[in-house]
C-alpha cells in the first residue's frame, strides 16, 4: 500500500523545464500573488500618522517576515502534507482554485479577501505596529502566496538529480520577490503619487490574467499525475 502518494514513487514526468524557465516561472507567478502594487493603499492607510523612516522600518520587517514564511512552508509542504495525510494532487487542485479566484478579482481590479478582508485592514489601523500582522500575514504571506511556494517547491522535487539547484532557484526567487516588495512599499513611504490609479488597475488586470493561466497549468499538472494512477491507495 502507498502512503498517501508519499512512498518516493514519482508520477508520469511533466515538461520538464530548464532552469531560467523555472526562475522565471517561480519570480512571476510570486510576484504577481505577492502583489506587493495593491498593498501599497493598505500600507499607506495603516501608517497615517508614521513617518517615513518608521514606513520603511515596518516594510523593511514585513518583508523579511514574509520571506521567512514562505520558504519555511515551501521546505515544510511535503511533511506537512504527510502527516495530515494529504497528496500532492489533491493540495495542487486546492490551491489552483485559490489562484484562480484571487486572479478573478485581479481582472476585476479588486483586492482579493483571499489576501486580507476590510475588517483586518482596519484592524491594522489601530495597530502600533503592523510589520507581522497584518502587512506581513496576510497581505504579503498570505494562503495564495503560501500555497504557490509549495506548489513550486514540488516542482523542483521532480527534477532528478538537479533537484536541490532548482530548490535553491526558488528560494533566490522568493528572496527577489521580496526584495521587490520591500523597494516598491519604501518607495511608498512618502505617498504613492506615482501610483496612477488608471495604470494599477492596468497592471493588476495583465498580472491577474497571468496568474489564472498560472492557476489553471497547476491544475493541469495535477490532473496528469492523477490521469498516471498516483493516487492514495494505488498499488
Amino acid at each position: 500500500m502507498c502512503d498517501n502518494g508519499w512512498d518516493g514513487r514519482q508520477p508520469l514526468a511533466l515538461h520538464r523545464v530548464s532552469l531560467l524557465e523555472y526562475m522565471f516561472l517561480a519570480a512571476s507567478s510570486l510576484f504577481v500573488i505577492v502583489d506587493p502594487l495593491a498593498t501599497v493603499p493598505a500600507f499607506l492607510a495603516m501608517t497615517p500618522t508614521d513617518t517615513p523612516e518608521a514606513r520603511i522600518r515596518t516594510a523593511r520587517v514585513a518583508c523579511c517576515i514574509t520571506a521567512g514564511v514562505l520558504i519555511c512552508f515551501a521546505a515544510a509542504g511535503k511533511w506537512i502534507f504527510k502527516v495530515l495525510g494529504l497528496t500532492m494532487p489533491a493540495f495542487e487542485i486546492a490551491a489552483s482554485v485559490v489562484l484562480l479566484l484571487v486572479a478573478l478579482d485581479m481582472l476585476r481590479a479588486q483586492r482579493s479577501r483571499v489576501h486580507e478582508t476590510s475588517e483586518e485592514t482596519a484592524a491594522g489601523v489601530e495597530k502600533t505596529d503592523i510589520a507581522v500582522t497584518p502587512l506581513a500575514i496576510p497581505m504579503l504571506a498570505g494562503p495564495g502566496a503560501i500555497s504557490t511556494a509549495i506548489l513550486l517547491q514540488n516542482q523542483a522535487a521532480k527534477m532528478g538529480s538537479h533537484t536541490a539547484l532548482y530548490i535553491v532557484a526558488l528560494y533566490v526567487c522568493i528572496l527577489a520577490v521580496c526584495l521587490a516588495s520591500y523597494l516598491i512599499l519604501r518607495l511608498s513611504a512618502r505617498g504613492a503619487r506615482w501610483l496612477s490609479p488608471i495604470a494599477m488597475n492596468i497592471t493588476v488586470r495583465i498580472m491577474g490574467l497571468l496568474l489564472a493561466a498560472v492557476a489553471i497549468q497547476f491544475m493541469l499538472n495535477a490532473l496528469k499525475q492523477l490521469n498516471s494512477g498516483w493516487l492514495p491507495g494505488a498499488g
